[in-house]
């Protein structure tokens, strides 16, 4: 094994506590030579060399520039590495300098990747790099038990491995020895080894693929699946919907999109199982469901249903929510085979056929990897050669070498392709099975040869670091592994010296810091690319945008030239001009303005010597759901928190019960009530958060109401001093019109409709209380005078272009006071009206009493008696 390093001095530019000025001697290169034929190093003369005849020492270079380095050794010729020095000594720098340093960072779930950024500012032509790093949450590695036996694949195979897409960290490797797993990219690891008494030893020797999920490592052994987690070793099969045996593959996704919009309920699958004819999709607790099958792929793409139909492999895009389907397609089955490819979307559950089709031998392998972009790109191999499609298969071919031709095999003696390792940089490394490495760029057309690296009988494997770098993992033949760092642009860029591969631009910018972003109603994303290039090569940046058409864009374009050099800045605004008022079909409509759109930037030409090949981020159209809205001055801190029952009169009630409501206060969902007096007016005031905190007051019409029912309560605007020029809508006129629903869903958003034009509506009682508030119309809650009571309201945004969320928040209002006495004049001609009313009775009676005394007692008792006639 023969290399040359180069390795840059921990002293320039680190993070720390107390800031000095420290003048930067000239650069560090760290050079080591493994081997035994060494004599002595090659350097150019503005390079000094501290110990010339030691395999290992420091290379110290006064100027910046390519400087020329190789070994001289006895026997056959080394070759020559062209180091790459961008800084000059007379660079000054500011940077923190500590001896310990701890930095404590507020972390969540969706923390993934983050990227350490310098300010704008330069200063002597220097600047502080960037740099990537990736946050993770303590991670526990699978304990060896023991007595339990090695899991590997078969004897002489090559290296397999697997790592979670957003934890790169946490990766797995199968060797035909063991397996092995580790949470720090391999500084630490233990071996997965499994019960004796699961499976023979020819099926723990036979694993064909492995994929790591959260749940654990999923091993394909003999067409059975099997998980090996902290709860054992279990055989995946009918007890979790897969099928028994059969199956050919598994795979999981490969770029890391922590947050997406998903309109569907449930969750995105996390890793895709198939067999010839069927396919399923798992997610988290090992969750399965059939996704579909050849017969009914025939159906959905209209192919003959006599023709033969396999699948052949699954892979996930670069697109959050969709997975790509290869198929065998062929209705003579002897020689050849179409291979062709379908998408499915997990939101939309929509399949698209896509233009690409390949003709292969019957019994041929090919292998497809998808590229980090917005658009559609894959890499697809067989053993000796690389088929790219890029820019939604638009621009296709074999990857071609400088020796005209398209076969890497003949490269790198008749070697086959072991690995294709692609990472977010754009940047592609094919490493044959002798270690051979060719390096390529997506969007171009080539690859070159890069320098030996280790020789050709190491097993190795290329992994990603958490700080986006590559690395190499080797399996030694005692049965351990070995990790070692690899400059991948350091030796990226020494070939494009010798090739004499110039990027044909000088920088290409953009202000784009996040790789997600939400619009909601109303609101707009404003970004810009720059590039800068040479004057007369007329370079520009391309745009591409994938997903729905949701959104429309406007362009604004300057130029500058100055010093042989033009500067080319694009400033786009992505947003929404859709009306939401007044449609019919207000659920429909959104949802058809609704979705997830992936956006590229790139420039109109490209190189391998170019850093970065496009910027790639997700506009997420629709509601985000950490979004939300509370009530100002309300909380669930600052009173006594416990659950009580209270009674509301059946006579405060909207629809008049026959008997009194109880009703038990919640406190864990209604919070602290708000005391007033009933004299009091209360406009409630309405906040917007994020999960960032604070947002803004919100300045939409909302509604309120009491959950429980209550009516009992009014407001001081009425629909003329609100401005309306027709009858506004009220709580009852909309419970009338939809009596078939619930309270909280009779009025909202997507039936509200304004008073003020006379071409909708009715001219009605101005009269009546306006009962829409926002925070400007001065509109207020006022509360009866002569009882207290406890309210409890929900406010819901009212304005049907405000947001794509139903935002909802709840407070409650405890009033109390005194019931004011009644005036002593009403009181006095009260009791004067009484006595009146009763001395008149009185009267009235003594007549009546009189008139019956003297028709029925007095005049029958003084009345003389005549004489009776006798016959």
């Amino acid at each position: 094994r023969r290399r040359s390093r180069r390795h840059v001095s921990p002293g320039s530019g680190r993070a720390a506590a107390v800031a000095e000025l420290l003048w930067l001697r000239p650069l560090e290169i760290k050079l080591e030579y493994e081997g035994t034929l060494f004599t002595e190093w090659s350097v150019p003369e503005t390079c000094f060399v501290l110990n010339k005849s030691s395999p290992t020492t420091e290379l110290r270079c006064s100027s910046p520039g390519v400087h020329a380095i190789k070994p001289i050794v006895t026997g056959p010729d080394e070759e020559e590495r062209y180091l790459f020095v961008e800084s000059s000594h007379t660079c000054f720098l500011w940077y923190y300098r500590v001896r310990t340093w701890r930095i404590v960072v507020p972390m969540t779930k969706d923390d993934a990747l983050k990227e350490i950024r310098g300010n704008q500012v330069t200063f002597q032509d220097c600047f502080i790099a960037d740099f990537l790093i990736l946050l993770t949450f303590p991670l526990l590695t699978i304990p060896e038990i023991p007595g339990y036996l090695p899991i590997s694949s078969p004897r002489g195979s090559q290296l397999m491995a697997s790592w979670d897409a957003c934890v790169v960290a946490s990766a797995v490797l199968v060797t035909d020895m063991e397996t092995f797993h580790t949470t720090d990219s391999f500084k630490s690891w233990t071996r997965i080894r499994v019960p004796p008494d699961i499976l023979s030893d020819d099926e723990r020797r036979s694993v064909a693929h492995v994929i790591l999920s959260r749940d654990g490592i999923v091993f394909l052994i003999n067409g059975v699946l099997y998980i090996k987690s902290f709860r054992g070793f279990i055989r995946l099969g009918g007890i979790v919907n897969l099928p028994d045996g059969g199956i050919t593959g598994i795979s999981s996704r490969k770029w890391c999109w922590v947050n997406y919009l998903l309109k569907a309920k449930g969750r995105r699958s996390t890793f895709a199982v198939w067999t010839e004819n069927e396919i399923y999709l798992g997610s988290i607790l090992l969750k399965f469901a059939r996704l579909v099958t050849t017969t009914e792929l025939k159906n959905i793409l209209s192919l003959s249903v006599t023709a033969t139909l396999t699948i052949d492999r699954v892979e996930y895009t670069g697109h959050p929510l969709e997975i790509a389907v290869f198929l065998n397609y062929c209705t003579v089955c002897n020689v050849t085979k179409k291979i062709f490819l379908v998408i499915y979307n997990e939101d939309t559950k929509q399949w698209v056929s896509q233009d690409f089709t390949l003709d292969a031998p019957i019994d041929s392998v090919t292998m497809p990897h998808f590229t980090f972009s917005a658009l559609p790109g894959l890499l697809l191999w067989n053993k000796h050669s690389i088929y790219y499609c890029y820019h939604n298969f638009t621009f296709t071919g074999i990857l071609q070498t400088p020796a005209g031709h398209g076969n890497l095999s003949m490269l790198s003696n008749d070697s086959i392709i072991h690995e294709v390792f692609i990472d977010y940089y754009g940047d592609i490394l094919v490493k044959m099975e002798n270690n051979v490495i060719f390096y390529s760029k997506i969007n171009t057309r080539d690859a070159v040869k890069l320098h030996l690296w280790t020789n050709y009988t190491t097993r190795a494997f290329i992994f990603l670091s958490t700080s986006g770098q590559t690395y190499f993992l080797y399996a030694l033949d005692d049965g351990t592994i070995q990790i070692q760092d690899y400059p991948l642009h350091l030796e990226a860029q020494s070939i494009a010296f010798t090739t004499k591969d110039k990027c044909p631009y000088m920088a290409f910018h953009n202000n784009v810091a996040h790789v997600f972003y939400f619009l909601d109603k109303g609101e707009a994303l404003t970004v810009w690319t720059q590039i800068v290039y040479p004057e007369n090569t007329g370079l520009y940046v391309i745009v591409e945008s994938y997903g729905p058409k949701i959104l429309q864009e406007s362009h604004e374009i300057s130029f500058e030239a100055a010093f042989g050099y033009c500067t080319k800045t694009l400033t786009l605004t992505f947003y929404q001009n859709v009306d939401y008022e007044r449609i019919s079909d207000y659920f429909e409509t959104q949802d058809k303005h609704t979705g997830l759109v992936l956006v590229q930037f790139r420039p109109s030409e490209y190189s391998k010597a170019c850093p970065i090949a496009q910027k790639v981020f997700q506009i997420a159209v629709g509601c985000d759901d950490k979004k939300f809205i509370a009530i100002k001055g309300f909380s669930k801190k600052g009173c006594h928190h416990h659950d009580f029952s209270y009674v509301i009169e059946k006579s405060y009630l909207r629809h008049q019960p026959s008997k009194n409501l109880r009703v038990r206060y919640i406190w864990g969902e209604y919070g602290c009530p708000l005391r007033l007096d009933f004299t009091e007016k209360f406009q409630p005031v309405v906040q917007l958060f994020d999960d960032n905190g604070y947002v803004k007051d919100v300045e939409a019409n909302f509604i309120v109401w009491e959950i429980h029912g209550r009516d009992d309560y009014s407001f001081n605007n009425t629909m003329a001093q609100s401005g309306c020029l027709h009858e506004a809508q009220t709580w009852k006129s909309m419970i009338e019109l939809n009596k078939h629903l619930p309270l909280e869903e009779v009025w909202g958003p997507e039936n509200y409709k304004h008073c003020f034009s006379y071409a909708i509506g009715k001219p009605g009682d101005l009269n009546q209380p306006y009962e829409i508030i926002n925070s400007s119309n001065g509109n207020h809650i006022f509360w009866p005078m002569g009882h207290s009571g406890m309210y409890v309201f929900r406010v819901k945004i009212l304005d049907p272009n405000y947001s794509f969320c139903n935002l909802t928040a709840m407070f409650a209002i405890e009033t109390f006071g005194l019931i004011p006495s009644p005036s002593v004049y009403l009181v006095a001609s009260f009791l004067f009206v009484l006595m009146l009313l009763f001395f008149t009775i009185l009267v009235l009676s003594y007549f009546r009493y009189m008139r019956i005394y003297r028709r029925y007692i007095y005049e029958p008792l003084h009345k003389p008696q005549r004489k009776r006639k006798k016959n």
